[in-house]
């Protein structure tokens, strides 16, 4: 199934899309897709509810509407550090024995299509696809991958939008390069693992202004989703909602010679295959002058 959230922002109405521009509302049946309904477990019965209505003729068509995040705020958002060893060759760095872990703010949620803000006094703003996982239930102390795996309530595409010089230069607070407002786009949908599949064979791409600048393939992660939902709960418990951005292909900004950063104006259009596509314009900061 394909998860999604319609409407204007705050009033976007949780449903699961039918085909390419048809969906079944369910504001009726979960309220919305955040913590309580994952945690309820009703995920696993949304199939037949979805059936049912479609049977009965209760489809609306998506006509024009915002995709807001498929999920709401979620109660943390857990980020994966070169997780791809073309990345991490890409910017000069070993790959790591174990996942570097840093957290990103939760008010960094936005729909897939909605704009990035350039922040105030920002330089060197720079862009990210990156695979998300969101998590389906309280995990903590995972016996093994395959309670990690079933742990799972499906799969996001994300652009994990970074301020390199705050990441990198300012004493090294990966988290303060990471949680400017804008800086995580989730969607269009979060799509189910029955659906998805191998979630370590997925073709991803992200364009500035029509022009390729990452193609990479989930194939080349260091740890898969199984291993860092398993790997995280030995550390900390993950809450139904939760999101782990997983880590993004070689391509970026920072690595391009010279580094290249965003400016406002551009387009930036993101494809994971099976997770659909996502286009925001960048905002330029306003406080420039």
């Amino acid at each position: 199934m394909k998860l999604v959230r319609l409407g204007p922002l705050g009033k976007e109405k949780p449903g699961v899309l039918v085909g390419d521009d048809t969906f079944v509302d369910l504001t009726d049946e979960v309220g919305d897709f955040n913590e309580a309904f994952f945690g309820s477990g009703k995920l696993t019965q949304l199939e037949a509810i979805v059936s049912e209505r479609v049977a009965a003729g209760r489809t609306e068509p998506v006509n024009g509407r915002r995709f807001g995040a498929p999920f709401t705020r979620p109660h943390q958002i857990l980020c994966i550090g070169l997780n791809y060893s073309d990345h991490a060759a890409e910017s000069g760095s070993k790959v790591p024995d174990e996942p570097i872990l840093f957290t990103k703010s939760p008010n960094t949620l936005i729909g897939p299509n909605d704009g990035v803000q350039i922040p105030r006094g920002s330089v060197k703003t720079d862009w990210e696809i990156e695979l998300g996982i969101v998590i389906g239930r309280h995990s903590s102390y995972l016996a093994d991958e395959a309670e990690a795996l079933a742990s799972i309530a499906g799969y996001v595409l994300v652009n994990d939008v970074s301020e390199r010089e705050w990441q990198i230069e300012r004493s090294g607070q990966w988290s303060k390069g990471k949680s400017a407002p804008t800086f995580n786009p989730a969607g269009p949908y979060l799509v189910t693992p029955d659906e998805v599949g191998d979630a370590m064979n997925l073709d991803m791409t992200l364009d500035i202004d029509g022009v390729r600048r990452q193609t990479g393939n989930t194939n080349k992660m260091v740890f898969g989703p199984a291993f860092l939902v398993h790997y995280l709960s030995q550390f900390l418990a993950l809450e139904p909602g939760d999101l782990i951005n997983t880590g993004t292909p070689p391509g970026v900004g920072l690595g391009m010679k010279p580094p290249t950063y965003l400016v406002g104006g551009e387009t930036m259009t993101l494809t994971i295959s099976k997770l659909g596509t996502q286009t925001q314009r960048v905002l330029p900061d306003t406080s420039a002058k």
